[in-house]
């Protein structure tokens, strides 16, 4: 048997353990992962919804329901597209322009000639006028969680979107992830770093960012402790590509 083989006998054997670890109905993370007893609870004037792609649903790592428990009303749904706003959040809005959809894209706050950490461009990527106003009137946020290429096929695959307010971060540092998850940009940071930095900024209440770090810190916390004796956690590397181009016949 080659070595390939038994690499791949033993990370299913690890997958399958890592499947029987029984989850927290709270946070959906293994128990040994789950922070659910220390979440404080937020109370925010800013609604929040949370896309998540079905690809995503990283028991150990995610961070998407574990931000969603720290708020009331937050909503998460996992699916790839919804007809409007409404539909995604489950109830009527009148004006999805007051709403902001954190998407990146190709667009960089650096490239802009802007000092702010939070900012709203438009289709052309380029930084809209009255920033301050824009942000003013924002009464909810969508956060699209999944890696780079997931985060794109949920804007595609949703219009509606373009009818909200887009907005990109220029984070003052990379994310608390570190080598656990390597993001291809400075920018790209887990859902609970998002929600965090945009949700203090717009209500101008650093406690908010202050508290959901925090809920990450012992969450990361945890999985390092685990990871030490349940190898199984360690996040399981993507299949490669092949992109050579088939011989046509």
């Amino acid at each position: 048997m080659s070595k390939k083989s038994d690499k791949n006998i033993a990370m299913a054997a690890d997958h399958s353990t890592l499947e029987a670890i029984p989850d927290c109905p709270g946070c959906g993370k293994p128990l040994v992962l789950c922070v659910c007893d220390d979440v404080e609870p937020i109370k925010s004037r800013t609604s929040l919804l949370i896309l998540q792609h079905p690809q995503e649903q990283d028991r150990a790592l995610g961070t998407a329901r574990l931000t969603a428990l720290h708020f009331e009303d937050a909503v998460l749904k996992i699916g790839l597209s919804w007809p409007s706003l409404s539909k995604a959040l489950g109830r009527p809005v009148l004006d999805p322009s007051r709403w902001a959809v954190l998407y990146l894209g190709s667009a960089k706050v650096e490239d802009l000639d802007t000092d702010r950490l939070i900012v709203a461009i438009d289709r052309k990527g380029e930084i809209e006028d009255n920033q301050r106003a824009i942000f003013e009137d924002i009464e909810g946020i969508v956060l699209l969680d999944g890696t780079w290429s997931q985060a794109k096929a949920l804007w595609w695959r949703n219009a509606w979107m373009l009818k909200c307010q887009r907005v990109i971060l220029g984070p003052p540092q990379a994310s608390r992830y570190g080598k656990l998850r390597k993001e291809p940009r400075r920018d790209g940071l887990s859902t609970i770093e998002a929600a965090a930095m945009m949700l203090a900024s717009l209500e101008k209440r650093p406690d908010i960012e202050t508290t959901l770090l925090a809920s990450f810190e012992r969450m990361l916390a945890k999985y390092r402790e685990a990871q030490a004796t349940m190898p199984e956690l360690a996040p399981r590397p993507k299949p490669r590509r092949d992109y050579r181009r088939r011989k046509r016949a």
